[in-house]
């Protein structure tokens, strides 16, 4: 039974060929969510090193702390992923081959910035995560000067 409706309905409708640049075709993209999530890598990255461990034997001390640092960790390395998402979704979606004339140094920017993501997530490491930034802020620009714009980089932290 539920053959002959399926047969029925697909005799009936034609197919019809949709393109799109993206998998919706929604064309509303902002390199803001990457900031953000950036900037908890960063955030989370100065709490991690801020952390001070227990200095006595205390079993409920060490929970406190070993709960709290893997947190830290979870958040970092959640909003690293986030980021290299981000980026990743400008980069295949967004960035066109007339982009890449007009900023030659697009493809190595993206590239580093996503291998930074990737070192954010495995390291404790200011320095990584504030580059990191950089990059983002450097991806920020470009995305509106493609649009014409100089909207700023306005950081929440």
């Amino acid at each position: 039974m539920l053959s002959k409706v399926l047969t029925s309905i697909f005799k009936k409708t034609s197919m019809m060929k949709v393109y799109a640049h993206c998998d919706g075709p929604c064309g509303v993209y902002d390199p803001a969510s990457t900031r953000v999530a950036a900037e908890a890598v960063l955030s989370m990255t100065k709490k991690l090193i801020d952390l001070t461990p227990p200095s006595s034997t205390n079993s409920e001390e060490w929970s406190a702390y070993n709960n709290t640092f893997s947190r830290y960790v979870a958040i970092k390395e959640d909003q690293a992923k986030e980021t290299k998402k981000e980026i990743l979704i400008l980069w295949t979606d967004y960035f066109k081959p007339i982009h890449l004339e007009t900023y030659p140094d697009l493809h190595d920017t993206i590239w580093k910035a996503t291998k930074l993501c990737s070192a954010c997530k495995v390291n404790i490491d200011q320095a990584q995560a504030e580059e990191l930034m950089n990059y983002v802020e450097k991806i920020h620009n470009i995305f509106w000067q493609t649009k014409g714009r100089s909207d700023s980089f306005i950081k929440a932290s």
